[in-house]
C-alpha cells in the first residue's frame, strides 16, 4: 500500500493580473519523498512553492497539506480563506528555505532559529535553544552559534536558514532555488545538507536547477513550462529518457 499523500495539489490557477502563471496544476507528493521541480525561469516554480504555504493564494483549485485545505476552510461548495493567525499556523507545519536567505540581521544566529518556536509555538526557551544548537550540530555549524548573519558566507547563512526552518519540526520542506544566490564553490556545502536531510525520511519539494542533485536525490522529478507540469516520473525516466520535446529542448541547454 502506498503513502498517503502528504501534499496534494488540485487543478491550481494563479494569475497576476493579465499574466496566467498557472495553468491548472495536479501534484501529489507522498510522505517522505523528495520531489524535485525543474523548468525555464518565468515557469511558475517559485509561485507553485509558494502557494503551498499561502504565500500566493490561488484564484482557482486547492491544495492540501497532510490532509489539510492550507489557507482555507471548505463549507458546501465554497472555500473561504482562513483568518492570518489561523494561516500563520499552518505555516508552522511546512518549513520554507528561500534563494536569499531571509535570516534577521540583528539576531545571532541561534537567535535566528529559536525567535518562531519561541514566539509562534510557545515553546519553553531553555527547551528551544537546546533543540537550536542540536539542528546547528546537523547542519555543522555549532561553532557559529553566536555569529551574525553578515559574519558568515552565504553557504552559512542558507544552513542556518534550513536549521531555522527545522526547528518547527514541520511536515513537509519547500526549498525554492536554495542554492542559485551561492558562490558555486559553496553550492555542494548547502546540497549535502539537503542530501541529509532526504536520506533521514523528510518530505521536501524542491525547486532548483541542480540536475545532479536531482538524479540522485530525487523520487520524482517534475519538469514545468509555461504554467504547467509538461512531464513527471522517475530521475532516470525524466531526466535521460524525456518523452516531451520542451524537456528534451530544456535538459538539453541544462546537461
Amino acid at each position: 500500500m502506498s503513502a498517503p499523500a502528504m501534499v496534494d495539489i488540485k487543478a491550481v490557477h494563479k494569475s497576476f493580473g493579465s499574466l496566467e502563471v498557472l495553468r491548472g496544476i495536479d501534484l501529489e507528493v507522498r510522505a517522505g519523498e523528495v520531489t524535485v521541480v525543474l523548468g525555464p525561469s518565468g515557469s511558475g516554480k517559485s509561485t507553485l512553492l509558494r502557494t503551498i504555504n499561502h504565500l500566493e493564494k490561488v484564484d482557482s483549485g486547492s491544495v492540501s497539506v497532510d490532509g489539510t485545505l492550507v489557507g482555507y476552510r471548505r463549507s458546501g461548495d465554497k472555500l473561504y480563506e482562513l483568518r492570518e493567525r489561523e494561516i500563520l499556523k499552518q505555516r508552522t507545519h511546512i518549513g520554507f528555505v528561500f534563494q536569499n536567505f531571509n535570516l534577521f540581521p540583528h539576531l545571532t544566529v541561534l537567535d535566528n532559529i529559536t525567535e518562531a518556536p519561541v514566539s509562534a509555538l510557545r515553546r519553553p526557551r531553555k527547551d528551544v535553544t537546546a533543540t537550536a544548537r542540536a539542528l546547528l550540530e546537523r547542519v555543522g555549524l555549532v561553532d557559529k552559534a553566536d555569529a551574525y548573519p553578515r559574519q558568515l558566507s552565504g553557504g552559512q547563512q542558507q544552513r542556518v536558514a534550513i536549521a531555522r526552518a527545522l526547528a518547527l519540526e514541520p511536515k513537509l520542506l519547500l526549498f525554492d532555488e536554495p542554492t542559485s544566490a551561492l558562490d558555486p564553490e559553496l553550492v555542494g556545502e548547502v546540497l549535502d545538507v539537503i542530501k541529509d536531510l532526504a536520506h533521514q525520511g523528510t518530505t521536501m519539494i524542491v525547486v532548483t536547477h541542480e540536475i545532479g542533485f536531482a538524479r540522485e536525490v530525487a523520487d520524482t522529478v517534475v519538469f514545468m513550462d509555461d504554467g504547467r507540469i509538461v512531464e513527471q516520473g522517475p530521475p532516470a525516466e525524466v531526466l535521460d529518457r524525456p518523452h516531451h520535446a520542451r524537456t528534451k529542448s530544456f535538459l538539453s541547454k541544462v546537461l
